[in-house]
This record gives C-alpha cells, structure tokens and sequence, in this order.
C-alpha cells in the first residue's frame, strides 16, 4: 500500500527557516474561531449550517458578485459550474497547459475532453492561441488565473461573444485580483475559488466558492452541490455531495474581514522583490501591467540555472518551490490526449525556469532580504 506523500513533505517543511507555510502565524490567534465551533457543536447545523450563508454572503460582498455557493473545494466549484452548463461526454473545453491538476481534472471528470492552449510570460492562456483550438464540440473555456495574475479577460470575453462561448474562470489562485478594478470570477458566467489551507483566504481543510451573477445558475447549483434536494424530501435534479462544511466556513468568516490587509501586504511583498531580484543578472522578472491587480498566492519569477538555485535555496533553509515542473498536457493522466513533448513550447521552456519564493504576509522584511541576499549570493 502506498504511504501519504503529504506527511512526508510536511516533516521536510516544517524544517526549512523560510517556508511557504504560514498557517502556523496566521492562526496563532485563533480562541475566537474555537468558539465559534463550539457554537456550532451546541446548534448541530455541521451540514449547510448558518455559518456558510453567512460566508456567502460576505465573499459576495468582497468579490463584488451578485450569487456566492459554497461548496465542496475549488476543485468542485470548477466541475459543478461545468455541470450547471450542461457539459458531459463528447464535448471539448478549452484551458491552459500550464495548471495545478484540478482545473484539466475538473474538465475530464465533467466527461467533457481538456483542450489545451500554450500560455505566455504570464503564466496565462495566450488568447491569441485560443482561436485555433475552438471547434463545435467547444462548449466551455476555462482560463486559471495563475499565481493570482488574471487571464486578460477583456480579450477573452470578446472571443467568448463571437463563438457564443461560455466562460469559467478557475480563479483559484485570485480572490481579490482584479483588471481595471473589476475582480476575477466576476468578468463572466462564473468564478470559481479555492479555500484550500494555503490560498490567501483559506480554511482548515477543503473547501470552495462559485460566484455567478446569473440567478438561475445560481439556483441550479444549490442543487448540484447538495444532492438535488429541493428541500428534505423532495430530490428534483439528479445532484452531487459538494457543501461547503460549516466548520470551515466558520474559519472563513473568522479571515476574510482580513482579505484586503492578506491582498496589500503580498503586493508590497512581491514588489519588494521585483525590485531587487531585477537587479540579479541571471533573474527575469514577468510582465506586471499596470492596469492589473495581481495578488500574489504564487510570487514566481524566471530563474537561469533554475535547478541548481532551487538546490542553493535549500540548503541555505529557503523553501523555494516549483510550481509546476511538469506541465499538464506531459501528465500520465494525460496520455489519452496524445501529445507528446514540444507542442506546447512556451510551457516547456517555462517548467524548466520557473521558481517559487515564499510571499505571503507574515513574512518579515529580515527574511525577504535574506531570500534576496541568497540568490544574489548564488548568481556572483
């Protein structure tokens, strides 16, 4: 029987001076939400409780989105918005190659085929790609917002009118990222995040949110997340199990009044960094548009000798990370898909220079300089 990798990787963390794990500092204060589940224990609503709708209707107010459903992960909350559309067997949805497995997972689940578009210094789907890859089976396209860089979505949603082509966006890694102070998950038919325990606004386990401005998709995924009941006794769609736990969402309400603090500090981290790494010969630092509002749950930049830095990091007890070093389309689940090394170039030459920093808002100055310090040290 194979072991939980998970474990491993936590104990060899939990080593490093500098990680990318900082739910220790970011709940060390966390008596009140103790309480709140206390509250909860004595209420017995564990299942769609109080606390969820009270979560909905706070990420609606921070997203600035009409409808909020909470449910099962971030994963979930893509497939579910793929299901609400009516997508299944034989049809195609188009996403990046370069991804964290749930969004292509979500799509094949849904029993629909992932097409694959390459991406650009970004990170993001390359919109001029996107075109080309657009057939009749096409019924959905799935952008991700990576690292909390969003798609360029006016682009987008232009394609999107001339095909008549519905929009999710995998807005995972983006709460609160925004173009032209619009914010992701809220430029099309939905918006779906992630409240995984290391995303910006997250919980204690699992858990995700679907923001639509569509009432009638907002009324069907009521029922896709909880079985298709339309009340106890009466099932009127055939549904799944995704509810957002009511544990977590209490987790949820206890951080998201600090989204906008987690947002801020992370920006002003990241350009900390963009402002020495770019410095270091040997250092490429991606696009930054001035009408975009990144949020940093990834600060990656395009590193030389990328290997071998990432080795140096370690050692010097900087949990510097890949993300991600193989991309989606040369993944053994892929295989059925057929391609093979070199269709996707631009997500090649990318796997093979990108590296991670630890960014999130508990850093402290002594420690970003330190990360700088030693690729500097690494590059002279």
């Amino acid at each position: 029987m194979k072991k939980n990798f998970l474990i491993k990787q936590y104990i060899s963390d939990k080593k490093m001076k500098i990680r990318h794990n900082y739910l220790s500092e970011q709940f060390k204060n966390s008596n009140k939400i103790f309480n709140y589940i206390k509250n909860t224990v004595e209420f017995n609503d564990f299942t769609l409780g109080r606390y969820v709708e009270l979560f909905e209707k706070e990420f609606c107010k921070y997203q600035k989105s009409k409808y909020a459903i909470g449910v099962g992960s971030g994963t979930d909350a893509i497939f579910l918005s793929l299901k609400a559309l009516g997508i299944g067997k034989g049809d195609e949805v188009i996403t990046p190659t370069y991804s964290f497995y749930a969004t292509a997972g979500a799509i094949a689940t849904s029993g629909a085929k992932p097409v694959f578009v390459d991406i650009k210094d970004d990170l993001n789907i390359d919109e001029d790609k996107i075109e080309k890859r657009i057939t009749k089976k096409t019924k959905a396209i799935v952008p991700v917002h990576f690292t909390g860089y969003m798609t360029n979505m006016p682009k987008l949603k232009k394609i999107s009118k001339k095909y008549n082509i519905p929009i999710v966006e995998d807005a995972c890694q983006s709460i609160l990222a925004s173009i032209n102070n619009k914010n992701s998950g809220t430029w099309s038919d939905f918006g779906a995040f992630s409240l995984h325990p290391l995303k910006n606004i997250n919980v204690w386990s699992d858990g995700g949110i679907i923001v639509t401005s569509n009432k009638k998709y907002y009324e069907h995924l009521k029922l896709l997340r909880n079985h298709g009941l339309s009340d106890r006794d009466n099932v009127k769609i055939c549904g799944y199990n995704s509810r957002l736990d009511t544990l977590q969402a209490v987790v949820g309400n206890w951080l998201i009044p600090s989204a906008k603090k987690i947002a801020n500090q992370r920006i002003k981290n990241a350009n900390f960094y963009d402002k020495q790494l770019s410095k270091i010969k040997g250092i490429k630092i991606p696009p930054r548009l001035k009408n975009y509002k990144i949020v940093y749950h990834l600060y990656i930049v395009f590193a030389e000798r990328r290997d071998e830095l990432l080795n140096f990091c370690k050692k010097k007890g900087i949990e510097a990370k890949i993300h991600y070093p193989i991309p989606m389309y040369r993944q053994e689940a892929m295989k059925f898909l057929k391609h093979k090394k070199g269709d996707f170039p631009v997500s090649d030459e990318h796997a093979n220079s990108i590296i991670s920093f630890p960014c999130d808002q508990h850093l402290s100055a002594k420690e970003m300089s330190y990360i700088v310090d030693c690729v500097k040290k690494f590059y002279s």
